[in-house]
């Protein structure tokens, strides 16, 4: 007999489950448990009573069916890199969407029906084989349907908007079993919330995105300056990007230099400041653009050109392997200026595991250019996202890194807005959840009432349906 968190499943139980679900269903002794019970992140180590990899709305239906008739607790998994690890669990039933990846592009209307256990890597391979983009993950193993549910900043963001300001429509499996389409006209609420409410509403297991003419070749890359001119730099890609054109992406990181070729070698290993560049537009124009940041400094290496789509959005896959720890924060922040930047160069080269790293993203362009009230995302004000990622191979050294973030994270409170951007953190407290959502909490407290009044997905940033909602 197998144990679930709150119920039992007998063997009985689960042979009815498994005529009538066409997926691998895998209980902690098959062969195939041990890889289907972890995440991306390393530090999460946990043990479902079963993982039901779907293969179709239909699986989806069944696994909800049976979780809801045995109560179990119910993790769902997409790509798998949420950093809280929400997509398993202790005891309970993990449905496992990564054998749903189906993707259908028209090139003709500009859209994409994609299938929620896609990564970008998948995506981004059938879109631009007709020059089409949608914005998507900085990492390219990163699960489409987890990045969009959360907001989806990416290296088209400025330009396009957040992959789920491009979302057109959803299909959806809710917790009482039902399948709906949610849009601009059908079930609008739904539609509202799932854009940045996160996996808090239902399981998507259709996403309809509106696609961009991009690629296949762009201009892309990265330049890398000393740390010691911190000060400079920062300062200066400030000041440069506050009238830099919406086509123009760009991330300043504090990272560890990696024995990439065109690194002097005297940096391999040390802490220095890269400046990496996405430019949604013509090249030559781009080449323009970004001159300024090629001679300032000047930078110590560059690798900046005409690049493929699919290739620059692979870039940081080496630096975001499976398996490792994981401790990330994020704050929203108001300015860049002296007080800002001396924190910056106090904490940031502290985070020297050989993958963590601080990313600075500045906003504007088209995400501010979408309401506050419009999507369940927010702030689309703030003008920059300060990223904090902890990395690291020993557990043993996990209370020396989660220090060195929550530390930093401490520093940057007071140039920090309230809330946080939910796909880069790990399990936050309610509070934290709240003030994430800020103005539009009491509206996804009310959806989540309608569509999951039993709170029967909560393993999320979680909105519970029965609390009290704030001020308003």
């Amino acid at each position: 007999m197998v144990t679930g968190m709150r119920g039992m499943l007998s063997g009985s139980a689960i042979e009815r489950l498994r005529a009538g679900f066409h997926g691998p269903l895998l209980k902690p002794e098959d062969d195939s448990y041990e890889q289907a019970r972890r995440v991306w992140n390393g530090a999460i180590d946990r043990y479902p009573a079963l993982v039901a990899r779907c293969t179709s709305v239909a699986d989806v239906q069944t696994a909800v069916e049976f979780a809801r008739d045995h109560d179990l607790l119910v993790a769902v998994r997409g790509g798998g890199h949420s950093i809280a690890g929400y997509g398993t669990c202790d005891g309970g039933l993990v449905i496992d969407l990564g054998l749903m990846k189906g993707i259908r592009v028209t090139p003709a209307t500009r859209t994409a029906r994609a299938q929620p256990g896609l990564v970008w890597r998948e995506f981004d391979h059938e879109s631009q084989v007709f020059g089409l983009a949608t914005p998507g993950g900085v990492i390219s193993t990163t699960g489409v349907a987890g990045f969009t549910l959360g907001g989806g900043l990416g290296r088209l963001t400025r330009k396009h908007g957040l992959a789920c300001d491009n979302l057109r429509s959803v299909d959806i499996v809710l917790a009482d079993g039902r399948f709906v389409t949610a849009s601009e006209e059908d079930h609008p609420d739904l539609f509202w919330a799932i854009r940045g409410g996160g996996g808090n509403f239902g399981i998507v297991t259709s996403f309809e995105f509106g696609l961009h003419d991009v690629g296949p070749v762009i201009l892309g890359g990265a330049m890398y300056h000393e740390l010691e001119r911190a000060d400079a730099i920062i300062s200066f890609f400030r000041d440069f990007m506050a009238l830099a054109p919406d086509e123009l992406n760009a991330t300043l990181a504090f990272v560890t230099a990696r024995p990439l070729p065109f690194i002097p070698p005297r940096f391999h290993g040390e802490p220095i400041i890269s400046i990496e560049v996405c430019y949604a537009g013509p090249i030559e124009k781009g080449e323009e653009i970004i001159r300024p940041l090629r001679e300032f400094g000047p930078p110590v290496a560059v690798n900046v050109g005409p690049v493929p789509y699919t290739a620059l959005q692979q870039a940081q896959d080496p630096v975001a392997p499976p398996g490792l720890q994981n401790y990330w924060k994020a704050s929203f922040l108001t300015r860049l200026d002296g007080d800002v930047i001396k924190t910056l160069m106090s904490h940031a080269p502290q985070m020297r595991a050989p993958f963590s790293m601080t990313r600075i993203v500045p906003l504007g362009g088209a995400v501010g250019n979408i309401a506050e009230e419009e999507t369940a995302f927010g702030p689309r004000g703030a003008p920059f996202v300060v990223h904090l990622v902890g990395t690291w191979d020993d557990p043993a050294e996990s209370e020396i890194h989660i220090r060195r973030v929550r530390d930093f994270h401490d520093a940057l409170r007071p140039f920090a807005l309230d809330g946080t951007y939910l796909n880069f953190v790990g399990n936050e407290p309610e509070d934290v959840v709240r003030a994430a959502f800020g103005i539009r909490y009491r509206r996804l407290v009310t959806v989540k009432r309608v569509y999951d009044p039993t709170n029967f997905f909560r393993l999320n940033h979680n909105i519970p349906p029965a609390v009290e909602e704030g001020p308003e």
